[in-house]
């Protein structure tokens, strides 16, 4: 090994005085005091609380819905629901159950638990994460106010065209959906991008991706996936609403559109989404089970091997979910075999599990009932995920409610008992309290047994033939009694929801104090004082710190970067694969742009939903100068001077350096954007292919030839990059930057006026065929981007004109 990916001996600090280290990291980290210090706070450990606060406000709106859709069902000609109103609760469920809970959760679960087991102090973007918590809030709260004003989405949260299109859903109840779940989404991938930079970045020296916690590797898998696998969801609720704002017809057949490519862009986000929830679920599983089982984890390997092929695997499956569409017999056979394969990863952890159970001495205690719950639950879903793989009996129950139960089982299963299980896990680290004596086992039987009377007689109900997404059926009398069941056993798994919510509420508020460790773990997130500080750790872990013991030392300073000298948010930056310390990277404190810009994006999504497309400009345009305050905000003036981390180890500060956490957060960016555009692409394939109405009509002639607006626009902003280039290799000789970073700006402008041109010469009428409409997507997917790199360049351009760019401060100047 070379000796630059050499993890070098690092000897460890004096020891100080843990209260002195205390209150001076306080100070620096802890959130403003009232109102205002809740509404700019950053720190990942309010936000990760908060986050998973508002999802189970969430899971509960989402509960009681579904006990409304229960008690329509309970009767073959229920009057408790008309069908409007129950077509929106329905369609509300669903949604916020996907999108408002489940994601929202494992987001929360990430941002709270990531720097506490990776030895940090912080998520790599703090005002980020801020962003993203509120864009989810807003988000969230468009789609709860439209149920209340009895407008809300009504076509299932799977929106399937041509049902969600202008045609035959012609209020505003679908473009709440399209607009207020991509205001979410943003939220995803705000989230994606921290988690990854966080975990490829910031684990303390020394740790290893081999060697860090099983719990981070299934968060970076689900990272991973978030970025590749939400882009396609996005694009196709920015070409349905386009369609039904401005009538460019994607999935109007009679021009050259076609709605199974709705499908198709669903479901490369809706079967991966599956996985992306199971993944956080498994990584608790993997942390709780050999802590209670006294013992290490079985197959740590062959763990990390099953993650990755989930990761890959769960991005083939996506026609399982339309196998009844008429697709041709060789694909369905390829994606049977695809769905058959996937449980094998699946397969590898639960073996992994029960192995390591049957090799130590489980305890019985809270956290395991839940565990046992999993499998009771999540191993009967996967076994009828496996049926619903082979084609032949998939035709029989598609869309019957044995699917229903199906999808309930997995999620169940495989999220909520799991989640359930890492509660009552890490409570008493987030209260520093014990549970109250009996009452979370209570909850638990009630929910386990509630929740089996609910859903596996649907699969009994979906074998007789019972549909799904019905408010009435016929009294047929063997639909009538198991539905009638099922209502009464959905009511009893509420009853043990709210159960387990005043549980985690008494503990909360009059549990007894517990110990340091309650669980006797050897993981690192136990290592610090009860409740967590708002620093997280006094000083980072070497190597050979990294547990649970080495709580007294960590807080006497005698780890890595001790205490706040500077008075600064520190953080240490580590080699993505060898841990080797890099940087040290001063992050920002509280603000309330986060809420700003969020406010502005709703702005945006407000005057969309009113219609009013010209007041989406001053949004826009505000969104454009919060971005740019965002960034002028961590600019750097003048050099500093390398931070002592330990004896013998100075590190540069993160201006000095170009392979910042900025640096990856922009390549996990650049990822989603891939993704993005490869949808897009696949959406151009498919509909010139597949779809009826192609070839096209003879486009018309526009007032300059295409192909030379095309040329233009590609040399300009292929002249801007070089000036960029330019721009660099003139600070690294210490010249000034102007000329490049100016010639840089230039060129970018003249390409967006160039698209600008282009969309108003030389392009066809996009409402007239799918093909028209996607040159005009492919127009403004470049025209934007235009945008943004004009932006790039004009910020460098400041930076320079501010003396922001030196010989030893790249700037935003690229590598």
């Amino acid at each position: 090994m070379s000796e630059a990916k050499t993890m070098p001996d690092i000897t460890p600090n004096a020891p100080q005085r843990a209260l002195a280290l205390h209150r001076g990291l306080d100070r620096v980290w802890r959130n403003d005091r009232g109102l205002w210090g809740q509404i700019t706070a950053v720190n990942h450990t309010t936000l990760g609380l908060r986050f998973m606060g508002t999802a189970l406000v969430c899971f509960a709106i989402g509960g009681i819905l579904a006990m409304l859709i229960r008690a329509q069902l309970a009767t073959p000609q229920g009057a408790f629901l008309d069908s409007e109103r129950y077509n929106q609760i329905f369609t509300m469920h669903g949604s916020i159950m996907m999108f408002l809970f489940a994601i929202p959760m494992l987001e929360g679960l990430a941002i709270y638990m990531l720097p506490k087991i990776l030895g940090t102090r912080d998520m790599a973007f703090p005002r980020l994460t801020a962003l993203g918590y509120w864009c989810y809030l807003f988000g969230g709260l468009i789609l709860l106010f439209a149920l209340l004003a009895g407008v809300a989405p009504d076509g299932g949260w799977f929106m399937y065209t041509p049902l969600s299109g202008a045609t035959y859903s012609p209020g505003i109840n679908a473009d709440i959906w399209l607009l207020g779940i991509t205001f979410v989404e943003i939220s995803a991938i705000c989230a994606a991008a921290e988690i990854t930079v966080t975990i490829l970045r910031q684990r303390a020296p020394g740790m290893k991706l081999t060697q860090m916690p099983l719990l981070a590797w299934y968060l970076l898998g689900t990272s991973v996936m978030m970025l590749v696998g939400f882009p396609p969801l996005i694009l196709g609720s920015i070409l349905l609403e386009i369609e039904r704002a401005f009538d460019w017809p994607f999935f109007d057949v009679a021009r050259g559109g076609d709605p199974l490519l709705w499908q198709h862009l669903f479901w490369l986000f809706g079967h991966p989404e599956v996985y992306i929830i199971f993944l956080p679920a498994a990584g608790v599983l993997s942390t709780i089970i050999p802590v209670l089982s006294r013992t290490p984890i079985l197959g740590y390997g062959a763990i990390v091997a099953a993650i990755v092929a989930l990761v890959f695997l769960s991005f083939g499956l996506w026609v399982h979910h339309m196998f009844t569409v008429g697709i041709p017999h060789m694909a369905l056979a390829f994606f049977s075999a695809a769905s058959v394969l996937v449980a094998v990863p699946t397969a590898v952890q639960v073996f992994a599990w029960i192995g390591t159970m049957w090799k130590g001495q489980p305890q019985l205690r809270l956290p395991m009932l839940h565990v046992i719950g999993f499998f009771l639950t999540f191993v009967m879903g996967g076994l009828t995920g496996v049926m619903l793989a082979i084609v032949p009996f998939n035709w029989q129950v598609h869309d019957t409610a044995f699917v229903t139960a199906h999808l309930h089982y997995v999620l169940i299963g495989g999220f909520v008992f799991p989640m359930m299980a890492a509660a009552t896990y890490w409570m008493p680290q987030i209260t520093g309290r014990a549970p109250i004596k009996g009452l979370g086992a209570a909850a638990f039987c009630v929910i386990l047994i509630g929740f089996h009377g609910t859903f596996f007689i649907m699969h009994l109900t979906g074998l007789m033939g019972m549909p799904r997404r019905i408010d009435v059926y016929p009294g047929n009398p063997e639909w009538t009694w198991l539905n009638l069941t099922s209502s009464i056993f959905g009511f009893v798994m509420t009853i043990g929801f709210a159960l387990f919510a005043l549980d985690l509420i008494l503990q909360a508020l009059m549990g007894r104090r517990r110990s340091r460790n309650p669980w006797q773990a050897p993981t690192l997130e136990w290592a610090m004082a009860l409740p967590t500080p708002s620093y997280t750790f006094a000083s980072l872990p070497l190597p050979a710190q990294q547990h649970a013991d080495a709580r007294l030392v960590l807080a006497r300073g005698e780890g890595a970067l001790p205490g706040a000298p500077r008075g600064l948010r520190e953080l240490l930056v580590t080699e993505a694969g060898s841990a080797r310390p890099d940087h040290v990277a001063v992050l920002p404190g509280n603000s309330a742009l986060p809420l700003g810009l969020a406010a502005a994006i709703g702005l945006f999504v407000l005057m969309m939903l009113a219609g009013l497309y010209w007041m989406t400009l001053p949004a826009l345009a505000l969104v454009t100068v919060l971005v740019w305050r965002w960034g002028r905000g961590m600019a750097f003036a003048r050099d500093h001077d390398p931070v002592p981390v330990a004896p013998g180890l100075d590190l540069p500060v993160q201006c000095h350096k170009r392979m910042t956490l900025a640096h990856t957060g922009a390549v996990c960016l650049l990822v989603a954007n891939g993704t993005l555009f490869a949808s897009l692409l696949f959406g151009v394939g498919f509909l010139s292919v597949v779809a009826p109405g192609w070839p096209a009509p003879s486009p018309g002639q526009g007032g300059m030839p295409e192909a030379l607006l095309i040329g233009a626009i590609v040399l300009a902003l292929a002249i801007g990059m070089l000036a960029a280039r330019f721009a660099d290799a003139a600070r690294r000789r210490a010249k000034p930057v102007f000329a490049g970073a100016g010639a840089g700006l230039t060129a970018n402008l003249v390409a967006l006026a160039l698209v600008g041109w282009l969309a108003a010469t030389a392009l066809d009428d996009p409402t007239a065929h799918a093909r028209d409409a996607l040159h005009g997507v492919l127009a403004g997917y470049v025209g934007l981007h235009a945008f943004i790199v004009s932006g790039f360049a004009g910020f460098a351009f400041d930076q320079a004109r501010r003396g922001e760019i030196a010989r030893t401060r790249p700037g935003s100047l690229p590598g």
